[in-house]
């Protein structure tokens, strides 16, 4: 047999089919443009969309929103717990405080061989102190002469005077106490009445 006709009969091909090479060439053709395919849509599916995209963004918001609040109201609560926890520590110290004060003032009327006692237990006492400002405690001061504060002060008794007016400060009975802006116990006071009246002077 002829060689060109072999070489004809293998490079022949069946009727209907394309040749392999422009085969390969559809095959890339038909890919590039499923790539490339332009996806069409309606206005009315184009606005459902948007009001998706639109509903969405709005529950993000929210979300973010409720988170913020949670966060918030967590940090609130946790601050009120450890003040709410700061305000009992420092109520069951204060009587000890108050009795710290007594024995104090008792020592120093008897001096003497208790001097050095004495002293020490000033110590313990400025150091007490020191030790609880350092978490917030502030004195409540009521200097003799000065102003009733019902704010700050407590009234146990009121008393005439003619060297002091009406409202002011006679005596300090017990300090008062204020962590950070909040008062703990008031401090005790003597308040003056103000001179008395002549009908309650003695006739002469």
């Amino acid at each position: 047999m002829d060689p060109d006709n072999k070489q004809n009969e293998s490079a022949a091909v069946e009727p209907g089919q394309a040749a392999p090479a422009e085969a390969g060439h559809e095959a890339a053709e038909t890919a590039h443009h499923a790539r490339h395919k332009t996806v069409k849509i309606s206005t009315q599916e184009l606005e459902q969309l948007k009001a998706q995209a639109a509903e969405n963004w709005d529950k993000f918001l929210r979300s973010a929103a409720e988170f913020d609040n949670y966060r918030k109201r967590v940090a609130r609560e946790k601050e009120e717990l450890t003040r709410h926890t700061s305000e009992r520590v420092m109520a069951a110290l204060l009587p000890v405080l108050d009795n710290l004060d007594r024995a104090l003032t008792a020592a120093e009327t008897h001096t003497g061989e208790q001097g050095a006692l004495l002293d020490g237990l000033k110590q313990i006492q400025s150091q007490f102190r020191r030790t609880l400002e350092q978490f917030g405690l502030q004195e409540v001061t009521a200097p003799a002469g000065g102003p009733f504060d019902p704010n700050l002060h407590e009234a146990i008794s009121h008393v005439k005077s003619a060297e002091h007016p009406e409202g002011a400060v006679l005596e300090q009975v017990q300090r008062g106490y204020k962590l950070a802006d909040r008062l703990l116990r008031p401090a005790r006071v003597v308040v003056s009445k103000g001179a008395a009246a002549e009908q309650d002077k003695p006739d002469a």
